[in-house]
Parts: structure tokens; C-alpha cells; sequence
């Protein structure tokens, strides 16, 4: 019982240290949703573990209802998690999160719909992921890292790296910037290649025609 309470005061601590608006316990027991949806999820996923599994998921959905963030029970989060404002969160069944992990609104940490068995994201110790960035698939965000807003994660990012974009690049890694090769005019273009798909298509349909017309 001592652990579970030092586990939800910890949970009530972190908002101090990361969130300059928040003024006292009483204000972050009773307003913040992040807090609500970290503490019935840790009793969801105690549920799921019990094996109560509709219980679980149930519980998790009216931590949605309530919340406006979705985390399913069987995800794993650690100590000192935070999740600021939250609106619009999903994390997946398979995801697990490690310790001093901050989390902004929109953020989804999901799947592809390829995969099976362990299916969502691995969130290291420390990794800050900003507003409206998607994380999608089974692999690990290293120590630290930092995702940008917005930003499409596909595939692994190395411990201390700051991941930008879609898809997500590593732009910067243990403090030193990467160089990339930018090359905006050879950014593939989808529809203009579809017509030149066509294009091709129409003059190859015009040629067999007119062949077929010779014939005759």
C-alpha cells in the first residue's frame, strides 16, 4: 500500500517540476486530466493483469469519456509520467513507457496494422513528445529523445536525438547537429507522377490504336 501511494504522489510531484502553471495539490488533484488518466490507468492495468480484461477495458473507456485520453489497460507506464493538457492521446495496448516521460496532446503512440505480438512503441527514460506527434510501430525511442510537434515516427531513434518531420528525421543527436540533404526539388511529388503514369498510359493506348488502324 506504502508503494502505490508514494507511486501516486510521485505522479502529483512531477506536475510541479514540469508545469510552471500548476499551484497547488489540491488544484492538480481536481483539474488536471492528465493526472486522472495516469491514476485510473495504473488501476486498469492492474485490473488486466488480475486477468479482469472487460473490467479493464471498460474502466479504460470511461478514463476516455472522462479524460478525452485513451490508454489501453494493458500498456505499461512508469514512474513520474506526465501528460500535459492530453486531449486526444492514444496509447496502444502493447506500448511501454519509461520513467520521467512527458507527453503533450494529439500525441498517438500506435501501431501500423502490420505487425503482431508486440505491436506499438518502446518510450525510454526521459523522452519528451510534443503536440501531435505519431509514433507508429514496434520500436524504441531512445533515452532522452525528443520528438517534435507533428512529427511521423517511423522507425528507431537513437538515445539523445531530436526527431523532426515526416517522416520523422533525426536532426540532431548528443548535442551535435546532423546535416541533411534537403534537395527540395527532388521531393517526390505523388501527383504529378500519377499523371505522367497516365500520360504514358494514354500515348501507349494511342499507339495500338493507330497500329491496329494501319492493319486494317
Amino acid at each position: 500500500m506504502k508503494k502505490v501511494f508514494r507511486t501516486l504522489l510521485s505522479d502529483l510531484d512531477v506536475v510541479f517540476d514540469r508545469d510552471p502553471a500548476a499551484r497547488s495539490r489540491f488544484e492538480v488533484i481536481f483539474t488536471y486530466s492528465g493526472v486522472h488518466a495516469i491514476w485510473m490507468h495504473r488501476f486498469a492495468h492492474w485490473l488486466w493483469k488480475k486477468k479482469f480484461y472487460f473490467i479493464g477495458r471498460l474502466l479504460s473507456q470511461v478514463n476516455r469519456f472522462i479524460t478525452g485520453i485513451e490508454i489501453h489497460p494493458g500498456a505499461v507506464i512508469g514512474q513520474r509520467v506526465f501528460i500535459d493538457h492530453g486531449m486526444g492521446v492514444v496509447i496502444g495496448e502493447t506500448c511501454e513507457i519509461g520513467n520521467d516521460v512527458t507527453i503533450y496532446q494529439g500525441v498517438t503512440l500506435g501501431g501500423t496494422g502490420k505487425e503482431k505480438g508486440k505491436r506499438h512503441p518502446t518510450v525510454a527514460d526521459g523522452v519528451l513528445i510534443a503536440s501531435g506527434a505519431k509514433i507508429l510501430g514496434s520500436f524504441t525511442i531512445g533515452e532522452n529523445a525528443r520528438v517534435g510537434a507533428g512529427s511521423v515516427v517511423l522507425k528507431e531513434v537513437p538515445p539523445n536525438s531530436t526527431v523532426v518531420g515526416i517522416p520523422g528525421k533525426i536532426v540532431v543527436q548528443d548535442g551535435i547537429k546532423v546535416e541533411q540533404s534537403l534537395n527540395h526539388h527532388m521531393l517526390p511529388d505523388p501527383i504529378a507522377d500519377k499523371l505522367k503514369e497516365l500520360e504514358e498510359e494514354i500515348l501507349s493506348l494511342r499507339k495500338e490504336l493507330r497500329s491496329k488502324q494501319n492493319e486494317e
